[in-house]
């Protein structure tokens, strides 16, 4: 089967895929990428508390919200994931279509939310080490408070990089079993609610009683960060099974289930902490307490395990998606060609893998010698991952309409939802510049932008060396 480039209608094989075992992934371990780098049981644990803290009773009409921005996002991605599969996916449709320096945007800015988003949830491991080990050893005072940080990170980092180089088919499948048991567990624990207490309307978040509409901005840009990674299947594109159908059905599948297990969570967890004497935003483990209230209390552990395993299951997906967004940069030649190798018995990238994963590690590391706590890197690096997420979706977003035209494709209404979520991403950026409530906060914007204006500038120093090697 072939396609075109979108930016000169030229042929290329499928089959083209930079070394990487071609067809070994079904649909099943392809929405499996998309589903482990949303990780969406670490946020029903994490994100939705954060959300609740500034949305209140209105968290599902965020999430709502939330998924209507995503699924306008999903849209064109999915579009474009009809017209071309590669390793590089986003990079890869901004880079055949728009202007180079906007691919060279596209390609740093999708780098770094991979590398964040994996070094967010590797703070967010290390979080939930602490809390599973506050359970199992509470009683004994002469072991430490918390297990190890660096350590810790460590065996997370390490475990992810050996089995994304090992396997992308084992990978895809342990990812995929984590996540199934985590969101089951979960699903079983608000089941069991609904059964002992019955079905509720809570007319208070139906009326967003209390709701400030002024933190409805920076609540929607939390949520979004429930969503990022939703369209990593995309850089599956070399290793999947028939990627021009498979790929695009599980974007579009992944955020709307993600959608309606995130509104499902945030109703049912706002409504079970009605008459806690904790708040929701306040609790170290919301789902394990709402697992006592059930009476189910062993099942809340199991989900604080779960939790902890869907999180590394994160850090693989991430490492998996980066390794595979920097072979496709070295192949661009932003980076050295040693990121282009790939081992012929696993058919892997080892060495953007071990990159990967090295990064992820070192950023965690870092902020841990500084003594921040696993859930403030989770919360930090996950911010700064969301302004290269966003960056890379609207560029992908408004792209579209010229890689259609240059096939003779035109269409005015793609064109029209192309535009809209280009803007919906810019009042996005705008909600999270002006949700900076604290001075780390506030810095993440400008820590991003130094980055992408760092990335353009090795670009513009690596072709002009090219040019006059040549």
């Amino acid at each position: 089967m072939t396609t075109q480039t979108a930016s000169t209608g030229e042929v290329y094989s499928q089959g083209e895929n930079y070394g990487l075992h071609a067809g070994v992934l079904g649909p099943m371990e392809t929405l499996a990428q998309s589903v482990s780098a949303m990780a969406p049981s670490t946020s029903a644990s994490l994100t939705i508390p954060l959300v609740f803290a500034l949305a209140g009773n209105a968290t599902w009409f965020v999430y709502l919200l939330a998924t209507g921005a995503t699924l306008l996002v999903g849209f064109c991605v999915s579009r474009f994931a009809r017209l071309s599969a590669s390793p590089g996916s986003l990079y890869s449709y901004a880079a055949d279509t728009l202007p180079p320096v906007f691919g060279v945007v596209a390609a740093w800015g999708l780098l770094l939310a991979y590398i964040a988003t994996g070094a967010s949830v590797a703070g967010g491991a290390l979080y939930y080490a602490g809390v599973l080990w506050q359970q199992f050893f509470h009683w004994a005072k002469w072991m430490p408070q918390a297990p190890p940080a660096l350590p810790t990170l460590i065996v997370v980092c390490a475990a992810a990089a050996f089995v994304a180089y090992r396997d992308v088919k084992l990978s895809a499948e342990l990812m995929l079993w984590i996540e199934v048991v985590s969101v089951s567990l979960i699903l079983i624990v608000l089941a069991v609610m609904v059964f002992r207490f019955g079905f509720q309307f809570d007319m208070d978040q139906f009326r967003l009683k209390g709701v400030s509409m002024a933190a409805l901005g920076p609540a929607l840009v939390l949520a979004m960060f429930s969503f990022v990674g939703f369209e990593s299947a995309t850089t599956l594109g070399g290793e999947a099974k028939e990627p021009l159908k498979t790929i695009p059905r599980a974007v579009l599948q992944c955020a709307i289930l993600a959608g309606v297990f995130f509104m499902l969570c945030s109703y049912s967890e706002v409504l079970g902490f009605k008459g806690e004497s904790s708040k929701l935003s306040d609790s170290a483990s919301p789902l394990h307490l709402l697992a006592a209230k059930a009476g189910i209390s062993l099942l809340g552990v199991g989900i604080d395990i779960g939790a902890a395993v869907a999180m590394f299951a994160c850090v693989l997906a991430c490492t998996t998606a980066a390794a595979r967004v920097l072979m496709r940069m070295a192949h661009g030649a932003l980076l050295p060609a040693v990121l282009e190798r790939t081992s012929k018995r696993q058919g892997t990238p080892g060495v953007a893998v071990a990159l990967s994963a090295g990064l992820m590690f070192a950023a965690t590391a870092a902020l841990s010698l500084r003594g921040v706590a696993g859930s403030d890197m989770y919360d930090w690096l996950g911010s700064l991952s969301v302004f290269g997420f966003l960056t890379a979706y609207a560029l992908v977003a408004a792209a579209l309409p010229f890689a259609r035209r240059a096939l003779g494709q035109h269409s005015h209404w793609v064109a029209g939802i192309s535009v809209v979520t280009v803007l919906v991403m810019i009042l996005i950026v705008i909600f999270d510049l002006r949700s900076a409530a604290d001075e780390n906060h506030a810095r993440i914007p400008w820590i991003y932008l130094g980055y992408i204006a760092a990335g353009v500038a090795w670009y513009a120093l690596r072709r002009k060396k090219m040019t006059t090697d040549h």
